[in-house]
């Protein structure tokens, strides 16, 4: 129970990375929302490793150990950056969210490929209704490839495969590293890269103040308490149980929205975002052995 509590907390704190990063992109370049958003992570997740004793381990970290943080920094940096991209290029939160549900599909691939996991019927269909739904949602009706889907498309999938990478990761490691540790070096990475973009793009320091107060908020619920939350979960419960919660991030999002920034998606992308959360549920459903299928 306490894994699944910890999988909803996280999924409602994710959900409002949509809508306060979108509040803050449209008034900010993505190097300085980068350096105030992991500023404020990087105090409350050192902060968090302090209080629990985390920090005492660090120095008995082997070679591997390094290397393993070291990658998932790198993976980190490339999962981040597209997501806040395809939040600043796609209009409407609610769209990214469900296009985003192309991640479960992709990890449960990777998963068979790389762990030699099985895949039942079951999830193969849920995988094709999820695939179904996120080309429902990003058709826009041209007649060339450029045109063909919405705008940020690309970058929603190319996040959707290094987040699944990371996911690989973090589940082969969460045993010999905590998630506090691995939430700490993510943010020390991410907050590292911020700095030399804002360097590289001549951004200066200063922000609205209305920028910096969605910053704040994203921030606390984000890239703290979501991510520590989501390895916490993935920690006492199998990550197919956890990503049957947080398959309904979507429907926060969509409520969010529309509070927030008075908008909904168009209908056929509400009919394609049902799908794929529908198809993920499904694959959640049947990974975590409660619906029943041949092998």
């Amino acid at each position: 129970m306490k894994g699944y509590l910890f999988a909803g907390i996280a999924t409602i704190a994710f959900s409002n990375i949509y809508i306060f990063s979108k509040a803050a992109l449209n008034e900010v370049h993505l190097a300085q929302f980068g350096v105030y958003w992991f500023f404020i992570a990087l105090v409350l997740n050192v902060a968090w490793l302090v209080k629990s004793g985390g920090h005492q381990a660090i120095r008995q970290f082997r070679g591997r150990q390094w290397r393993v943080l070291a990658l998932l920094g790198v993976l980190e940096i490339l999962t981040t950056t597209s997501f806040f991209l395809s939040v600043q290029v796609i209009p409407d939160p609610a769209v990214t969210s469900f296009l985003g549900n192309m991640f479960p599909v992709i990890l449960t691939v990777m998963g068979i490929v790389f762990l030699h996991e099985r895949f039942t019927w079951m999830e193969s269909f849920g995988a094709i209704l999820a695939l179904v739904g996120a080309f429902i949602i990003s058709y826009q009706g041209g007649t060339t490839l450029s045109d063909l889907f919405i705008p940020g498309t690309g970058i929603v999938l190319i996040n959707a495969l290094f987040a699944s990478t990371a996911s690989l990761v973090v589940k082969l490691n969460v045993k010999s590293l905590t998630p506090e540790q691995m939430n700490t070096n993510r943010v020390v990475w991410l907050f590292t890269f911020s700095v030399i973009m804002l360097l590289v793009f001549d951004q200066p320091l200063s922000i609205p103040s209305s920028a910096l107060l969605n910053i704040s908020i994203g921030a606390c619920l984000g890239p703290f308490l979501a991510v520590l939350m989501i390895y916490h979960s993935f920690s006492l419960i199998e990550v197919s149980k956890s990503s049957i919660v947080q398959s309904t991030k979507g429907v926060f999002v969509l409520i969010g929205s529309f509070f927030y920034f008075h908008t909904l998606p168009l209908p056929h992308q509400l009919v394609g975002g049902a799908i794929t959360v529908l198809g993920v549920v499904i694959i959640s459903l049947s990974r975590a052995g409660l619906l029943k299928a041949k092998k």
